[in-house]
């Protein structure tokens, strides 16, 4: 692997030009798209919904996301990241804008079809969001850099959940509720319009030139140029490695959306804690410090403790999420209730990011970042589907004692398949499939 290069100090002034904006904006698309769970138990109430009810308009949202990021990952790879954030901001903009002003006028008919619907094509729009950010910066940070740029990941979108939950609940505290999706239409159009005149596709864009990231297409001839749309499909979906971390990001998607879409009414009903309160504004920025914290250090120990290696940080924290999540699901104190939120996103997002975040652009390589994020969204956002409907309607029957029960597996299951991969790095041939007698061929063949 090549050793990252000695940036000159203009290079990563004009670096970060591009990536911050680009992380504000996700920021943003995350409170245009998580209000819906920080509005969760104000809508049950006002539309006198049950948890399986609601939790069909959050499924909705949840498997188009899955869908269009899998279909959207090589589009972005063809047209760029910056023309696909553009083109999410300014939809995911509009949709919440007619989502609020609907609810300011009054609607209450055939909701959860129209919500439904209308919180589906918010997401179609949503997806082009972390395709995005790993399209742009993939080229612009080495493989040796992007244990931190993982961490970077994780602060986007813990301050996307900032955005959403603790300023949410500010909102909901203080205004009309329907403001919390009118509010963050105007923030994702403002990061449109600053992303339309700073963000650049690559360092040469900017006036620098391109460079070795030493990723899994960085080797080959003409890796500028994007694939076709054949060629791109055979990479990932027959790199053992890729489709193993799919499998993981799944058990992930579970996970994240198991707590995060839940926590507010669980809170609420369980420890009385409502929002406003300190209680809950203890957990809502509890989710933006665990997630800032897990994700810098999961960065930090990729790059000095393994050598760039994800799977065992990955580990790791797999098993960490199971510690907190039994803390969070038996204690009967609401301190410490909201306390474990924020410890238990600190394990989740540095998981979340480094495998979509930084897996996906070291083992997709620069010409299939936004593809293999596609896919690993993607999935995640499968499992999270199922945290909607069907987990509200357990909760319904079972109560909130299952809850945290139903989402420890599937940590477990992470943990597991990240033994499956210890050693991996993106230019390491794949060991042999078991049973087998041939090696696996690599993403890419290293022509040295």
């Amino acid at each position: 692997m090549s050793e990252a290069p000695s940036h000159a100090p203009e290079y990563r002034r004009r670096r970060f030009m591009n990536w911050f904006p680009l992380g504000l904006t996700y920021a943003t698309f995350y409170m245009g798209r998580y209000n819906l769970n920080v509005a969760s138990k104000t809508m049950m109430d006002l539309f006198h919904l049950s948890k399986a009810e609601f939790g069909i308009i959050a499924t909705a949202g949840f498997w188009t996301y899955a869908l269009s990021v899998m279909f959207n990952g090589p589009l972005a790879d063809r047209i760029g990241g910056k023309k696909a954030i553009l083109f999410g901001a300014l939809g995911a903009s509009l949709l919440n804008l007619v989502i609020g002003l609907l609810f300011l006028n009054g609607w209450n008919t055939k909701l959860i079809v129209g919500m439904s619907l209308l919180y589906a094509v918010n997401q179609y729009f949503q997806s082009f969001g972390a395709l995005s950010v790993v399209k742009v910066n993939a080229p612009w940070f080495h493989v040796k850099e992007r244990g931190v740029f993982g961490g970077i990941f994780g602060i986007m979108i813990s301050g996307g959940y900032f955005l959403a939950m603790t300023v949410g609940g500010w909102i909901l505290s203080s205004m009309a509720w329907y403001m919390v999706f009118l509010i963050p239409s105007a923030a994702i159009f403002a990061m449109y319009l600053v992303d339309l005149f700073l963000v650049k596709d690559t360092p040469k864009e900017a006036g620098f030139e391109n460079f070795n990231t030493g990723d899994a297409s960085s080797h080959e001839k003409d890796n500028a140029v994007p694939l076709k749309f054949g060629e791109l499909m055979t990479r990932v979906f027959t790199n053992r490695v890729i489709v193993t971390l799919a499998v993981s990001e799944f058990c992930t998607g579970f996970v994240r959306q198991g707590l995060l879409l839940w926590f507010v009414p669980f809170l609420s009903e369980v420890h009385k804690i409502e929002h406003g309160g300190t209680l809950f504004t203890i957990a809502t920025s509890g989710i933006t410090v665990g997630g800032i914290v897990g994700g810098i250090l999961c960065g930090y120990m990729s790059d000095k403790l393994f050598q760039s290696r994800r799977p065992p940080v990955a580990f790791i924290f797999y098993l960490l999420q199971i510690v907190s999540l039994f803390i969070l699901g038996r204690t009967a104190s609401p301190v410490v209730a909201s306390f474990m939120i924020g410890v238990s996103c600190m394990w989740i997002f540095g998981v979340h990011g480094m495998l979509t975040g930084t897996a996906s652009m070291d083992f997709g390589g620069t010409r299939a970042a936004s593809t293999v994020a596609g896919l690993l969204d993607g999935v995640q956002y499968l499992a999270s589907g199922l945290t909607g409907f069907l987990m509200g309607h357990y909760l319904d029957k079972w109560g909130w004692g299952s809850w945290t029960y139903m989402i420890m597996p599937f940590s477990l299951m992470g943990a597991l398949l990240m033994t499956r991969l210890w050693n991996e790095t993106p230019l390491r041939k794949p060991a042999p499939a078991e049973g087998t007698l041939e090696e696996h061929r690599p993403l890419v063949e290293d022509e040295a």
